[in-house]
């Protein structure tokens, strides 16, 4: 019988060496994967956490009960310095979160425990690389019971502007007068005591307007995740779409019968389909989208105002910036799995021309005041398929204030009594385009 090679045990030795080490190696590996970066975004909306890492994060979460919990195990992942600072950036004001606990629950496990305020729906999904994000995996807190948005207008109206829209941005040298408007002189009728007995002819009566509330949704762009676009001094388009949105808000209120709700009320992301939902939920009658532009090149510069266009764009930068802003979804982070199936349907349903062509008589009328503020970039007002234009019965409008990528213009874009003009200017065109057309009546088609 042959005999066996004296050296086989040991090659046999070596070779089990050889596959412990590559085992170990291996799990040492994954459990040397990190979380590069946690966010924490709170709102009365919602309240969204995301963490970021090279990989995409194995996960699985579940509830539990007495008290309210979520948890959340991340698997393959070692329990570094920003897991352990989670804690640390959920405020005391969060509206759903009341504490965060880290820790490693098993082997190449790590566990986070999210104490919860009240009853939730979470929502769980990862995000693919995206602009100068890497992997995120996100965590979307919902209230069981939504607020119903038509809270908002029950709100009392603002005293103080400059209170009102407070944002981290440098206040003006000198204070923006106030612009008031006087009550229109009623038409006095004198009597000749010659002519008493005569029926007096009273002067013709002016068109038909409705005394009802008029309802303006507002939308500050981008936000939370999607900062958009960043000025060469570092100023960041979210901050300053908010800023100037609170303060055309205040001025609206101030306005008898109207009354504004803002879309995002915070440094939070609102996909684009559920700003044009929220818009109809609270049953408004115009839709103004607040943007700063940014372009290639430093010396570009003006205000403009955009529409719908069912047919493509008027210009190719038109398309270039509706393609830009559509990407907020990828950026600031959707569920795509999640649809809404009302806005859906409506969409399918309903014809836009008629709203298209309210909405560019709106846009006219706000470009025609923004003249007054700021050089036009273009004189007439352009369209293109703008995602968050596609309200089917509510004229809609997408003005970029200024180009936030012009040095001159991110400075006065910072600046608050420069804030003060555009917000007035654009309530300038919507008081001038309700002039010309009054609602009179409420929207046929509403949203539950």
């Amino acid at each position: 019988m042959p005999r066996a090679h004296p050296r086989a045990p040991h090659r046999f030795f070596l070779k089990f060496v050889l596959l412990v080490v590559v085992l170990f190696a291996a799990t040492a590996s994954i459990a040397a994967e990190k979380i590069l970066a946690s966010r924490v975004w709170p709102a009365q909306e919602y309240t969204r956490v995301t963490l970021e890492s090279v990989k995409p994060v194995r996960h699985q979460f579940f509830f539990v009960s007495s008290p309210e919990r979520l948890v959340i195990d991340l698997e393959g992942i070692e329990l570094g310095d920003e897991l352990k600072a989670l804690p640390a950036k959920v405020g005391a004001n969060d509206p759903y979160i009341q504490a965060v606990r880290v820790g490693l629950n098993r082997p190449n496990v790590v566990r986070v425990v999210f104490d919860l305020k009240t009853e939730v729906k979470p929502s769980v999904f990862p995000l693919a690389p995206v602009g100068e994000y890497k992997n995120r995996l996100v965590l979307d807190i919902y209230p069981a019971k939504p607020a119903d948005p038509l809270l908002a207008l029950l709100a009392p109206r603002p005293d103080n502007i400059g209170e009102i829209a407070n944002a981290p941005m440098t206040r003006a040298t000198a204070p923006f007068e106030e612009q008031r408007v006087e009550a229109p002189a009623l038409p006095v009728v004198k009597l000749d005591p010659a002519k008493a007995k005569e029926p007096v002819r009273l002067a013709e009566k002016p068109k038909a307007k409705t005394d009802r509330l008029v309802i303006i949704a507002i939308d500050a762009g981008h936000g939370g995740e999607d900062s958009g676009a960043r000025g060469r001094r570092g100023t960041l388009e979210k901050d300053v779409t908010l800023a100037i949105a609170r303060r055309l808000k205040a001025r609206i209120d101030q306005e008898p019968n109207m009354r504004a709700v803002l879309v995002r009320d915070g440094d939070y992301f609102v996909p684009l389909e559920h700003r044009v939902s929220k818009s109809r939920r609270v049953q408004a009658d115009l839709f103004v989208s607040i943007h700063a532009d940014a372009w290639v090149r430093p010396d570009a510069r003006g205000s403009s105002v955009f529409a719908l266009s069912e047919r493509g764009a008027t210009s190719t930068s038109a398309r270039m910036l509706a393609q830009r802003e559509n990407q907020s979804d990828l950026i600031g982070g959707v569920n795509f799995n999640v649809k809404d199936p009302i806005l859906a349907r409506t969409l399918l349903d309903l014809s836009l021309t008629a709203t298209i062509n309210d909405s560019l008589k709106l846009g006219k009328a706000v470009l025609s005041e923004l003249g007054d503020v700021n050089s036009l970039h273009k004189a007439a007002v352009e369209q293109a398929g703008f995602a968050v234009l596609k309200a089917p019965d509510i004229p809609s409008i997408l003005v970029e204030t200024a180009f936030i990528s012009n040095p001159d213009e991110e400075k006065r874009l910072k600046d608050a009594g420069y804030q003060d003009k555009l917000a007035a200017a654009i309530l300038g065109g919507v008081k001038r385009y309700l002039s010309q057309n009054p609602p009179l009546a409420r929207n046929k088609v509403a949203v539950n």
